[in-house]
């Protein structure tokens, strides 16, 4: 059985068009640049450059909307609009996932910046410096405190009261050990006990949870490539049966049993993907 040689070129063309896309949008970019550069005047460009490079820049930042292209493109391949009512329906659910890492990402770099906090205000104050001094010193080393830097150390700096200042931006998501800084700091001002002390305390705490969650996350690895081998799968069956030559999408896209097959199948995969991630989480959970 042979490939059906409309295929092959339907992916060429596909391919083509992408990477006219790339070097469209990358030849603006270089554009810009050199003129931002060399202050060089802007020359009259290709309409379809200039439309390519506005997509381009417009979803550069935000990748939930390469879904539409590569929908798109199995669109074209499989002659149906279906594959691309997909792609946009998959935009704003691709793009929750997105801003859930990014927002985890964000939390636990916080969170080792209060680490880190800690630690560099432990060592200020043994090298003899007043802790007024050696919070707004590592603060602006670290960046810890966020959005709320600006209050935390104008409250350092003239006499506020600092404890309140640091449990408000430990309201922050991820920024929670900074509530034992300001415990640390309550107890060293009303009962005199050393805050640097107190500080190396909290620091070990912190890291104890942080080289608890790294090990947790590193025997769930194996449970992620699991669900991620569960969500390849269906794709590369496809990629198969159009090797072999049996025009998969046609039959998915164009026939009553292949639209109620893809509709079944696109559910049972859905589930099943929630489901993994669900447990996997769950066992992410302290």
């Amino acid at each position: 059985m042979t490939v059906p040689g409309g295929l092959p070129a339907q992916g060429a063309a596909v391919l083509c068009v992408v990477l006219a896309l790339w070097w469209a949008a990358e030849r603006e970019r270089a554009l810009r640049r050199a003129r931002a550069v060399l202050a060089l005047p802007g020359g009259p460009e290709a309409p379809w450059a200039a439309a390519v490079a506005r997509w381009w820049s417009a979803v550069h930042g935000r990748r939930e909307w390469l879904c539409l292209p590569m929908a798109a493109a199995v669109s074209l391949l499989g002659a149906s609009p279906l594959p691309l009512l997909a792609g946009a329906v998959a935009v704003p659910l691709v793009g929750r996932g997105l801003r859930r890492s990014e927002a985890r990402r964000d939390r636990e770099a916080r969170s080792d910046g209060v680490l880190a906090l800690c630690g560099a205000v432990a060592g200020e104050l043994r090298a003899g410096w007043q802790p007024a001094q050696a919070l707004a010193f590592a603060a602006r080393t670290t960046g810890a405190l966020g959005d709320q830097e600006a209050a935390v150390l104008a409250a350092a700096r003239f006499g506020g009261h600092v404890p309140a200042a640091l449990r408000r931006a430990s309201r922050q998501d991820g920024a929670d050990g900074l509530a034992g800084m300001a415990a640390c700091w309550q107890v060293a001002v009303d009962g005199g006990a050393g805050l640097a002390a107190g500080l190396d305390r909290l620091e070990a705490a912190l890291r104890a949870h942080r080289d608890q969650r790294e090990r947790l996350r590193a025997q769930l690895a194996g449970a992620w490539a699991t669900v991620a081998v569960l969500a390849v799968l269906p794709v590369a069956g496809l990629g198969l049966g159009a090797a072999l030559g049996a025009r998969p999408l046609r039959v998915l896209l164009h026939t009553p049993a292949g639209l109620v097959c893809l509709a079944i199948g696109a559910v049972l995969e859905a589930v099943g993907l929630w489901w993994a991630a669900r447990i996997v989480r769950g066992g992410e959970r302290p």
